[in-house]
């Protein structure tokens, strides 16, 4: 794991969320109210082998989220969403090469499936809506149930990538 694998998963996953509350956030507290959510991962509550800069990131992602609710409170809410595996453009192709790990997400998944981009966006319209008015620095998983039985990622980024040499 050498720095020229860790710091893109680091500036995208975790700076990007930082630099996005710190434009963000002024504007909401000036106007009195607002919701913020970001997007952490499973990963981030259930770290999986060979993702540590991944699991880090997404980890910290939600610690900046808890962090903004107490400085900001009670003049915005912030929250994040952990999503599981979900099925998106970066996840098809990978789900296609490795079609036996398509089954096992969907076998050891309590829902019997794999998440819908749907899925995410319904969690993020409820904490951005009044109806969630009274949460703020909330991690919501959104899996599944994947996470009952561990990450369920484990070492599949193993199968694709080999380990950069030392």
């Amino acid at each position: 794991m050498g720095p020229r694998r860790v710091e893109p998963l680091v500036a995208v996953n975790l700076t990007g969320v930082y630099l996005g509350f710190r434009a963000a956030i002024p504007h909401l507290c000036s106007a009195g109210t607002g919701s913020v959510v970001s997007t952490a991962s499973i990963s981030g509550t259930r770290p999986a082998a060979g993702e540590a800069p991944y699991s880090a990131a997404k980890a910290g992602v939600a610690a900046i989220t808890a962090s903004a609710a107490l400085e900001y409170g009670p003049r915005i809410r912030v929250n994040s969403v952990a999503p599981g595996m979900i099925l998106t453009a970066l996840t098809e192709p990978l789900m296609q090469f490795l079609p036996h790990e398509r089954e096992r997400f969907e076998r050891t998944t309590p829902l019997g499936r794999i998440g819908e981009p749907e899925d995410i966006a319904d969690v993020v319209v409820f904490l951005c809506s009044d109806l969630a008015r009274f949460i703020t620095g909330q991690n919501i998983v959104v899996d599944g149930g994947m996470t009952l039985h561990g990450s369920g990622i484990d070492g599949i980024l193993q199968q694709i990538f080999v380990p950069p040499e030392t």
